[in-house]
């Protein structure tokens, strides 16, 4: 179990923003983080990992205090037990694959336990190679396994998958819910992708100008109760196109592009590059298997 109760003042683009985290995060659970740019997320991260030093309160997990201003309590990162993957995989460049791992290594039997992430990660084949070497994929499954060397309770994701394809993104999810699920790991995810949210996350965190906003299963939050029984589809506007009475509306829903027509005063109240949700009331569907 994981107790945060954290005051952080932060430089936003709309000023100095003082950020007050309350959050209680289960043992074993998948949790996303999930928000606008600047809202907070990584820094809750990165002060939960000892990265960055909150101006008030305390950070317990299972029971040992990581943190506790009052009690000038602050453990520093190295005895945390967290791995972070980072966006930018922050790999070791004049470190072949093994290395990067046996570097973050602190002991006989974290050096062994190294083999086997190697090989979980299905890197063995490219365990002698530099990481400049690498595919984008490639990369983070390195990040990844090192940040898993040393056994860590929480590992802390921050929106690793984001500048990967759409094809690779969706095995490396596979891989870090596998992951998540075989070693037992609290695990804390970054991601402003819907899709990856609903597919790893147990529960989500809304987090808003540093504040958690709410918490609960990311399916509750990304679709109303009221449209309970209905076919809802979530997707990206992409294009309005007004034809008054009318608007045509252009989605990308997974890797599709969808388009449907709403009455103009619908249309209104949408954003090109925002999400909207799609229901429909009465439907017969046809279901095709895709070779």
């Amino acid at each position: 179990m994981i107790r945060i109760d954290v005051v952080k003042q932060l430089s936003s683009a709309d000023g100095i923003l003082k950020a007050h985290f309350e959050l209680t995060i289960r043992d074993r659970e998948f949790l996303t983080l999930y928000g606008p740019s600047g809202a907070g997320k990584t820094t809750l991260l990165r002060l939960i990992a000892g990265l960055e030093v909150p101006d008030s309160g305390s950070i317990e997990v299972d029971g040992t205090v990581w943190f506790d201003s009052a009690k000038k309590i602050n453990l520093p990162p190295q005895k945390r037990s967290i791995g972070f993957v980072f966006q930018d995989y922050a790999l070791f460049p004049t470190m072949s694959v093994r290395q990067n791992l046996l570097f973050a290594a602190q002991n006989n039997q974290q050096r062994a336990y190294a083999d086997t992430l190697i090989e979980m990660t299905e890197l063995g084949a490219l365990s002698h190679r530099l990481p400049a070497t690498l595919s984008g994929g490639q990369k983070q499954r390195v990040a990844l396994a090192r940040a898993l060397v040393r056994h860590p309770k929480i590992l802390v994701l921050d929106e690793p998958l984001s500048a990967l394809d759409p094809t690779m993104r969706q095995k490396l999810q596979d891989e870090l819910s596998l992951i998540h699920k075989k070693l037992g790991i609290t695990t804390l995810l970054v991601s402003h992708d819907i899709a990856e949210t609903v597919k790893l996350s147990n529960r989500l965190a809304n987090i808003q100008t540093g504040r958690v906003a709410s918490i609960c299963p990311p399916m509750d939050f990304f679709t109303p109760h009221s449209l309970s029984g209905k076919l809802q589809l979530i997707g990206e506007v992409l294009k309005l196109e007004t034809e008054p009475p009318i608007t045509i509306v252009t989605l990308l829903v997974g890797s599709s592009v969808v388009r449907t027509v709403i009455s103009q005063n619908e249309g209104e109240s949408l954003c090109i590059g925002k999400h909207a949700l799609i229901a429909v009331k009465a439907f017969n569907p046809i279901i095709l298997p895709l070779s």
